[in-house]
């Protein structure tokens, strides 16, 4: 079977639920098999308890610490982190500058490459998270993959949503008081399957 990696960082879960929708599309796809994996904390405890956070860290303590190798074994990957003033976290950031190793190799080239996000408010720069994000993937040689029109929530103007042509996202809200909508989860589901297929053609 093929492998699609989903490398997250999630302060308050919201990007750990949206990683949960994305690997159910991935699941609709016959023929892959999907890996959930989240990037290393770097804040101490003490900070993450400052933040409140300390409880839905504990939500996420089951799923296993990315290593970078893990990029290399995957069919395609599928980046989630919140936005810090309109670029990825550095937990996300400091993760990726230590792929050197595999950039030196060649070995992410030719991979499926894709992002989702969250922010705190509605024009908290998720597009421009993700877009930056893309620079990383290009430098990697990954074919990148979006969330495209196909996708109909992404019309809806019935609601405030996340979510754009460049991937899926959610509103966090200011103080993590907000949860993933239905049309945002139905994004995240939408571009894991569109990962899944893009992955499926190219192999």
């Amino acid at each position: 079977m093929s492998k699609i990696l989903i490398v997250y960082y999630s302060m308050y879960t919201h990007i750990h639920k949206m990683a949960e929708a994305i690997a159910e599309g991935v699941q609709e796809v016959p023929g892959f098999e999907v890996i959930i994996r989240r990037v290393p904390e770097t804040l101490p405890p003490e900070v993450i308890a400052a933040m409140g956070a300390q409880d839905a860290q504990k939500a996420m303590a089951h799923i296993p610490i990315a290593q970078v190798d893990d990029l290399a074994t995957a069919d395609a990957i599928i980046f989630g982190t919140p936005t810090r003033f309109g670029n990825m976290c550095g937990q996300m950031r400091q993760f990726l500058d230590a792929t050197g190793g595999l950039w030196m190799k060649g070995a992410l080239v030719g991979k499926v490459g894709s992002v989702f996000t969250s922010s705190g408010t509605q024009h908290g720069g998720q597009e421009s998270t993700i877009l930056s994000f893309h620079t990383t993937l290009l430098h990697h040689g990954m074919v990148i993959v979006g969330l495209p029109y196909a996708f109909a929530g992404q019309m809806d103007n019935s609601e405030i949503t996340g979510g754009s042509p460049y991937g899926a996202s959610t509103i966090a809200g200011t103080k993590g008081e907000r949860v993933p909508t239905v049309n945002e989860l139905a994004g995240a589901r939408f571009q894991g399957a569109h990962v899944a297929k893009i992955a499926k053609k190219l192999a």
